[in-house]
């Protein structure tokens, strides 16, 4: 029968056991050639999610090849999961200077959930290359993105030239669409980018495009979309290095349940300036109605939570505005709105632009930085929470030294794990402490904490 294993079965399952439970490093468990399955029907999590107003939250439904038992239908394919309470995670750890401790060994961290004590189960060093790292780029091509894309590619071609050899790399975009699924191979990751760049309008491809210009488009700005997706669908239990790369600016929020941002009309414009603003109000308004998804952010931070991934957020062509004064923040805006207008290569649109810049008021600008500075402190959090961290692509130079940041953080970092004292299946929210034995002064950088199994996994 199917559903029973044979004894074959049952000796690579007594094999599988002894050697995890031998090894001192999980990942060693996998081998470093073995590829990803194939990621099918990308997106089809977020057909299943349903927002329920009672809960004030997200639900997912069942899949239709789904049991009541929770056991999955016959499939082509017997497959025979082995449950592993391992809790792991990548951590950073630096010194009171702010600069990286290097040397640790196992035998130097301390780790605690809930307050009560664990021992290490798994240790290993972030740059070793026997580990594969399983890497998720999402980028944004979006309309919001159009001065960048050409940026944003370029940017991400750096990413996919400092991959590892062991590392595997898949691209999603913001049209919840998995552009390449994961790969070694470096070239048909950049190919893929310069096609992309190919696809939208404005895009000044180095070689004539093979897709007619009536058939070029933008991204759909389903950035967060994407990423449930990518959080939901993209790795198994074997990557133990999940890590996923955001390109965006984020501009999805407003389409969220209980979003954090709404359009506001400033006061004291002039009037054609505020006519203008109306309509386009309007318009969104009712994109916002037709376009609303099934989750909120606070639904996104807790898939996040639940995932093992650790996020890097790029935003390119973004202001920084965290940790600048309002003052400062208004004129970081004018002087960005100044360039990009100055950049534009038709006099008259220029000029008109220019004028409509000079006689914007300040409160205007004032509302366009609260804005933006809750978009970016979102994306903060999201990143903060899984041991990642936030940075703004402002001007394409600055790519190579940005991923090279990346990079340098991932193989900087000390991958621990242990098997939790409390095996309940509760879906609870743990909290995670970390520390360096007789080093109160070291900072460690990670995850703080993670959610359990819920009673139907």
């Amino acid at each position: 029968m199917r559903n029973k294993l044979s004894i074959h079965s049952m000796l690579v399952l007594v094999l599988l056991l002894f050697a995890c439970a031998s090894l001192d490093s999980p990942a060693l468990a996998q081998s470093a050639d073995r590829e990803k399955p194939k990621l099918k029907d990308f997106g089809s999590s977020l057909k299943r999610i349903k927002w329920d107003a009672k809960q004030n939250a997200a639900v997912e439904t069942k899949r239709k090849d789904e049991k009541g038992n929770g056991e999955k239908g016959d499939s082509d394919i017997d497959v025979v999961r082995v449950e592993t309470a391992l809790v792991a995670g990548d951590f950073l750890v630096l010194d009171e200077r702010g600069l990286p401790v290097k040397g640790l060994t196992r035998d130097d961290f301390v780790v605690k959930e809930d307050g009560k004590a664990h021992q290490v189960g798994s240790f290993s060093l972030g740059d070793d290359v026997a580990i594969p790292r399983s890497i998720v780029l999402i980028i944004d091509y979006s309309g919001s993105q159009a001065p960048f894309i050409e940026t944003s590619v370029e940017a991400a071609k750096v990413l996919v030239d400092k991959l590892g050899p062991q590392d595997r790399m898949a691209i999603v975009t913001d049209d919840v669409e998995l552009l390449v699924n994961f790969t070694r191979d470096k070239e048909k990751l950049k190919n893929s980018l310069e096609l992309l760049k190919e696809r939208v309008p404005s895009s000044s491809a180095s070689a004539p495009s093979a897709i007619p210009f009536q058939e070029r488009r933008y991204g759909r700005s389903a950035q967060f979309s994407a990423l449930m997706a990518t959080l939901k669908e993209a790795f198994d239990d074997e990557d133990q290095r999940p890590i996923i790369i955001f390109q965006t600016d984020g501009d999805e929020l407003i389409y969220l349940r209980q979003p954090i941002i709404s359009p506001t009309v400033p006061v004291g414009l002039p009037p054609d300036m505020r006519k203008m603003i109306e309509e386009r109000m309007k318009q969104s308004l009712q994109e916002q109605r037709n376009k609303v998804r099934e989750f909120s952010l606070e639904d996104v931070y807790k898939a996040a939570q639940k995932s093992r991934a650790t996020i890097y957020t790029v935003i390119p062509g973004g202001i920084r505005l965290m940790g600048f004064t309002p003052d400062q923040q208004v004129e970081r805006i004018k002087a960005f709105e100044e360039k990009v207008s100055l950049e534009i290569r038709s006099p008259q649109i220029r000029a008109r632009r220019l004028d409509n810049l000079k006689r914007t008021l300040t409160e205007a600008f004032r509302l366009e930085a609260q804005t933006m500075l809750k978009v970016q402190s979102a994306l903060a959090v999201l990143s903060t929470i899984t041991g990642g961290w936030i940075e703004f692509l402002e001007d394409r130079s600055q790519a190579s030294e940005i991923y090279s940041h990346i990079f340098l953080d991932i193989n900087r970092r000390y991958v621990v794990g242990y098997y939790p004292i409390n095996k309940e299946h509760d879906g609870k929210r743990r909290k995670i402490d970390i520390e360096v034995k007789g080093h109160p002064e070291y900072l460690v950088v990670g995850r703080k904490s993670y959610y359990a199994p819920g009673p139907e996994d």
